[in-house]
């Protein structure tokens, strides 16, 4: 293709590539793929003159992602659930407008507005702001969020998901959930990622996600979902596996089981009804994701057992036991 050159300030033959860029986030090298264009004459590279994308922005994303921090979108979701504009959101935190608008917008945000964030995000820690500051939103507006905030607490405040949420907020990120905070949404999105076009049983989805955190945790230092994986006698499972699809089948209505016929016997496999949030992944997530998928896609039930059980990870443990991701570093994949 030809196109100008800055370098050469000549029209020159270029060569479109991916090129692996590295930026410094808070001390953390992240590397970021690029696509530039490259001179044939000179040899040298540079950004394409109409390309809008930010590779810094892509470097934060992967920095929230690793050290399990809210994403922008993620930010303007929950805004949006509530009907609540930046400056509403911005007030009941106690913060200036600009900065919520900045960190939706892709700025960085620091470590204590993080947690303030997500601690807001929790139903009944938002309902305690809006009580304890009734100047911070008009008093119509007031009314309505608390009126929902009331509603949604009475609907769900029992239900396995906030029950189970609970118990696994009891722990903080270390070497056995990947150094993440634990993400129930990353877990459900993981497993429709898998049940999406592919007929998978349950054994069978436990090591795709098994090898998913390990492989993401192997390459990035750090878990895709926060879970923790335990010994089971066919091969590692995420610990309360069986809750999750609980969770997935009888209150998201998300998954529903089929009967199908393996050789010998009849065995039931898990079918997605909705497609996974992709927005919920970081792109290396979402690369190991593809990357799991793709290379056992061929594998039965039974394989994929199998070569779990030769995990070094599985081979010093025993039944039960959690497995610490140390044992990443060996991980056959």
């Amino acid at each position: 293709m030809k196109g100008f050159c800055p370098h050469c300030e000549k029209e020159r033959d270029l060569t479109s590539i991916q090129s692996l860029r590295e930026y410094t986030v808070k001390g953390e090298k992240i590397a970021v793929q690029r696509h530039v264009l490259k001179c044939q004459t000179c040899d040298k590279e540079f950004d394409p003159p109409d390309d809008s994308h930010d590779p810094l922005d892509e470097a934060y994303r992967e920095y929230r992602a690793r050290h399990g921090m809210i994403q922008p979108a993620e930010i303007r979701r929950f805004r949006s659930s509530l009907g609540l504009s930046q400056s509403d959101l911005a007030g009941l935190l106690g913060w200036g407008g600009a900065t919520l608008s900045r960190y939706e917008n892709g700025a960085l945000q620091d470590d204590a507005h993080d947690r303030a964030l997500l601690l807001a995000m929790d139903t009944a820690n938002l309902l305690r702001l809006a009580e304890a500051n009734p100047i911070a939103l008009p008093s119509d507006k007031l009314g309505r969020l608390i009126s929902t905030l009331r509603a949604r607490l009475g609907e769900d405040e029992v239900t396995l998901k906030r029950l189970y949420e609970a118990r696994f907020g009891q722990y903080e990120p270390d070497i056995y959930t990947g150094y993440r905070r634990f993400s129930l949404e990353r877990v459900f999105n993981a497993i429709l990622f898998f049940c999406t076009n592919l007929e998978v049983v349950k054994t069978k989805l436990n090591k795709l996600l098994f090898y998913s955190d390990f492989k993401h945790f192997k390459d990035y230092t750090v878990s895709i979902t926060g879970a923790r994986y335990a010994h089971l006698p066919y091969g590692p499972a995420p610990d309360g596996y069986s809750s999750f699809l609980a969770m997935l089948q009888e209150g998201e209505k998300s998954i529903v089981t089929e009967e199908r016929m393996f050789n010998d016997h009849v065995g039931e496999v898990l079918i997605a009804l909705r497609s996974p949030d992709i927005a919920a992944f970081s792109s290396s997530e979402i690369k190991v994701l593809a990357l799991v998928k793709e290379r056992f896609d061929s594998y039965s039930a039974k394989q994929l057992s199998d070569l779990s059980h030769k995990e070094k990870g599985y081979l010093e443990t025993h039944d039960g036991e959690l497995i610490s991701y140390d044992h990443a570093e060996s991980l056959a994949l």
